[in-house]
């Protein structure tokens, strides 16, 4: 897939941020090796997902009525920026569980907005009925080639930045982004998984060797919280990420701190 990578590569450039890193000074939070930051964060809309979104929207025949797509609440920000940049009407679906601030900025971008079911996999569903009903592009938050392509840009980027990587940890929700960096990376780097202990669809899923449902809840499940990994996030992590690890609520609000402080 390193081939779809590096087209995702040149047909997004230009319409996303080369996004900068970090190197963190020797020892910081206890840890004995160098710490690299790559800060996402500074990507249109808050995160890595702009990323995926264009290499999907710019791939397609996009018909009038435009695009769709079911989210937690970055993926479907990054879809209606997409949308809004590219000249066409975005419709997204989020769970009720949705930040508000989220929900809010999905309308300013211009996007219509639904806000249904308990959980994102009820959001999705949702949007697949009415996507039926009107003809609209699909952008799937994680579980698509040409969005796990795009998503793959970010560690070719890293690659480039930082040659001698020899372990990259990414939090997983449905999947998305470890596959990108799995099939880019592709055993020649360490790709670790982070899960939620409460949202663990990767690491259930590797435990029972094919994709499986399971109970999303927690502080992160507005982002994380993915009832099943994706297919290709499944076949790629299968074959390149080396293993998942389980953080609890409490950790994750301690490393917000850490990173915030």
């Amino acid at each position: 897939m390193r081939a779809e990578i590096e087209a995702a590569h040149q047909r997004i450039a230009g319409y996303v941020r080369e996004t900068p890193i970090m190197h963190l000074e020797q020892g910081v939070w206890g840890l004995k090796g160098r710490l690299t930051l790559k800060l996402e964060l500074l990507q249109h809309t808050g995160s890595f997902k702009p990323r995926g979104a264009f290499n999907r929207i710019l791939s397609a025949d996009v018909p009038e009525a435009g695009v769709i797509a079911a989210s937690g609440g970055n993926h479907g920000v990054a879809v209606a920026y997409v949308a809004q940049q590219l000249g066409y009407q975005a419709e997204i679906f989020v769970p009720e569980i949705a930040s508000p601030i989220k929900v809010q900025r999905l309308r300013n971008y211009g996007a219509l907005v639904t806000q249904v079911g308990a959980n994102y996999a009820e959001a999705l569903a949702a949007s697949q009925l009415r996507a039926g009903q009107t003809g609209a592009l699909v952008v799937h938050a994680y579980d698509q080639p040409e969005v796990v392509a795009g998503q793959g840009t970010m560690s070719a980027e890293f690659a480039r930045q930082v040659p001698d990587l020899d372990t990259v940890l990414l939090a997983v929700g449905g999947g998305g982004l470890i596959a990108g960096a799995a099939a880019w990376f592709a055993g020649n780097v360490r790709v670790i998984g982070v899960e939620p202990v409460t949202s663990a669809c990767l690491s259930e899923a590797l435990q029972a060797k094919e994709p499986v449902d399971v109970e999303v809840s927690g502080l992160a499940a507005d982002s994380l919280g993915a009832r099943r990994v994706g297919e290709l996030a499944f076949a790629l992590a299968s074959g390149y990420v080396e293993r998942v690890v389980l953080v609890s609520d409490e950790s994750i609000r301690a490393a917000q701190r850490a990173l915030w402080n």
